[in-house]
């Protein structure tokens, strides 16, 4: 069969030739011991005593027809690539130099700047950077697990990869687990080619070994996950995710990324496209959110270092400080300007990325001396000791989603300005 996969079923024993231990759960887990080996390689017409034993016709099997046969295929492949790379010198160029896994030249100046005082949902932020940065990562590959209309993670007039190889775009379908195996396979190209996969947050427990894998494996895996809080609205608890943050941000080598607006999750996707040491997810909102007025906050170029002094009353050491996350920073930020104290607005997109500054940053975004932290997130408080301290305290959620309009679950949980502001006040209060 040349122009289909096959599949070959093979009904095994387990531990055959051992004669106890075959067809037996206890061959699974447990080393067979000496005797069994002994027994094994009797059974099997070896010698019960040789140790550490390759059979010759192994040996010269592997070293001759498949050995010979490998290198007869690659000096092949090296002829006919010297032969392309002769007749078409342009794209051997562009070869080598998208085997860095590097976007090419331009691409920053390409990312689209938005323009304040409009809300903008960050998934549909992210749209609009994935088609900026598209023709500056032609080897970036990708989709969605049957929700490309949803989570708005495709490649805009790039094609189906599955109609033509030349194609960006992968429908995985309902099928989030496999996904995330498809995708780091593509990520073991070591650059050539970088490859993403979307889906809703909540479903990331689908993929959770996928994603796993690849901070263990180092892999330059793109997560891009969108309704990413109990904002998702009347879908209910089952789609809503409270502690999908966490659970994540629990993964070794994984840079979990949450922006606050449109103009951080230009940053975000910068994150992603950059980072060469492992995979990065994005968490992305379904809601709109304001985009903030960069003349009157920081730069969104802070979320690069993880989390940023977004906004201040005052002047010098704050007296309280507000950390928040994604959709929750405009809250956050409503908040503190209601407050008659001075404090700062940290907005956090990334912990994984704080946690690699310098110390003399992280003590200047987030002052020791300030005991009054209070962290806003719409996920559950579990891990914000380690940054609000033992006399800092969360507006979080430690409980399901509720099913109603988005706003009205977000209210009830305590996410406004008003309950922010009361419970930092309250906090202030009690620490000092």
């Amino acid at each position: 069969e040349t122009e289909r996969p096959s599949l070959v079923i093979v009904r095994s024993h387990i531990a055959f030739g051992a004669p106890k231990a075959i067809d037996t759960a206890k061959s699974h887990g447990s080393p067979l011991g000496a005797d069994e080996v002994a027994a094994a390689k009797k059974a099997l017409g070896w010698d019960p005593e040789a140790q550490f034993f390759v059979p010759p016709e192994v040996m010269e099997h592997m070293a001759g027809f498949i050995r010979e046969r490998g290198i007869a295929t690659q000096e092949e492949w090296k002829r006919t690539f010297e032969r392309w790379s002769t007749a078409f010198p342009g794209l051997r160029e562009e070869w080598d130099a998208d085997r860095t896994g590097k976007p090419r030249p331009g691409w920053l100046e390409a990312l689209p700047v938005f323009p304040a005082g409009e809300d903008v949902a960050t998934r549909d932020a992210g749209k609009a950077v994935m088609q900026a940065f598209k023709l500056f990562t032609p080897t970036m590959i990708g989709g969605a697990a049957d929700l490309v209309e949803s989570t708005k993670t495709e490649f805009e007039g790039a094609g189906l990869f599955s109609a033509s190889h030349t194609g960006r775009n992968i429908p995985f379908g309902i099928r989030e687990h496999a996904m995330g195996s498809i995708v780091n396979g593509i990520s073991l190209t070591q650059g050539m080619l970088k490859p993403y996969g979307s889906t809703f947050l909540i479903f990331s427990d689908y993929m959770r070994p996928a994603v796993r894998l690849s901070a263990l494996g180092y892999l330059q895996s793109v997560w891009a996950w969108t309704h990413d809080s109990v904002a998702v609205g009347e879908d209910g608890p089952t789609h809503q995710p409270v502690e999908h943050h966490m659970a994540l941000r629990a993964i070794p080598n994984l840079w979990y990324v949450r922006p606050a607006d449109a103009n951080e999750t230009s940053m975000a996707w910068r994150i992603a496209l950059e980072r060469e040491g492992g995979p990065v997810a994005l968490a992305l909102s379904r809601q709109k959110v304001p985009t903030f007025d960069r003349t009157e906050v920081a730069p969104a170029e802070g979320a690069l270092r993880g989390a940023y002094a977004l906004w201040q009353s005052g002047t010098g050491l704050p007296d309280v400080v507000l950390i928040a996350t994604g959709s929750e920073v405009w809250v956050a930020l409503d908040a503190a300007k209601a407050m008659d104290a001075n404090v700062r607005v940290v907005s956090m997109p990334c912990w994984e990325l704080f946690a690699e500054q310098p110390q003399d940053y992280r003590d200047e975004t987030i002052p020791r001396d300030v005991r009054a932290r209070l962290s806003v997130e719409a996920g559950v408080s579990l891990g914000w000791k380690e940054w609000v301290g033992d006399a800092g305290d969360s507006v979080a959620i430690d409980r399901f989603g509720a099913s109603a309009p988005g706003a009205e679950v977000l209210e009830k949980l305590g996410f406004t300005a008003e309950n922010v502001a009361a419970k930092a006040t309250a906090l202030l209060e009690r620490v000092t």
